[in-house]
């Protein structure tokens, strides 16, 4: 049955993805659509705005993939068994991933949009500050050969970690004046994801969420596994 069911997820995760990043890419953004394949012109953004179908879910795995490793973590705390902890640091690992390519993509949309890659706007300086943070995490682990130490340090920083999340994704970026939709001073496009989409634009992105978290899905059981059987040829090593 499991083979069956990845099977599936991955039959399933190829056809989204495929047509999310076909739609993303190749559908056209007019000022007023009128075929089932144009997207709506959203002041301030122009084209810019595809960037949505990929920018937004690889930040929104980012806060999936440290929430479920927080939940791990606290698993981990209660239990002590050392498959949470492995759990726990390969949902950290596909969180650290999708943190830099939030990053990237955001980068790339600043440089269109705003001349050049980086302008240390609010968004881009919370989550350059996400990745020192959790950067600084796999710093811990690699540094502690105890297997038992190195586990509960994890647990304990990576929930500690996490409560700096909903501050820098969501609040500091929205409280404070910047470039990025969705900031203080923004008066055009609105809320970064509250914008004036047709239902055509809307079915991408939601698609696109929903294959972004089967991908994640699958990233974790195929992370996951590898580590777990890392682990136990090395216990096997040293035994």
């Amino acid at each position: 049955m499991q083979g069956k069911s990845a099977i599936i997820v991955k039959s399933l995760l190829f056809v989204l993805m495929t047509f999310v990043i076909v739609a993303g890419i190749s559908f056209p953004i007019v000022e007023k659509p009128s075929a089932w394949y144009e997207f709506p012109l959203i002041m301030g953004l122009g084209e810019n705005a595809k960037i949505i179908f990929f920018h937004v879910p690889t930040a929104w795995l980012t806060v999936i993939a440290f929430l479920m490793s927080t939940i791990y973590s606290i698993k981990y705390l209660r239990k002590k068994n050392i498959e949470d902890d492995i759990k726990a640091y390969t949902a950290m690992q596909i969180g650290m991933i999708f943190c830099i390519l939030a990053t990237v993509t955001g980068s790339v949309w600043a440089k269109f949009a705003w001349g050049a890659f980086w302008h240390w706007d609010p968004r881009e300086t919370s989550i350059f500050a996400l990745l020192l943070i959790y950067g600084a995490l796999f710093a811990l682990r690699s540094a502690i050969e105890n297997e038992e130490k190195r586990a509960t340090l994890s647990a304990v920083y990576s929930i500690i970690s996490f409560l700096t999340v909903p501050f820098f994704i969501f609040i500091m970026p929205r409280i404070m004046t910047g470039l990025h939709p969705g900031s203080a001073n923004d008066d055009n496009a609105g809320p970064v994801v509250d914008f004036k989409m047709n239902a055509n634009m809307q079915l991408v992105f939601y698609v696109s969420l929903t294959a972004f978290t089967l991908l994640y899905y699958w990233m974790f059981n195929i992370g996951y596994k590898s580590l777990s059987l890392i682990d136990k040829m090395n216990k096997q090593k040293y035994s």
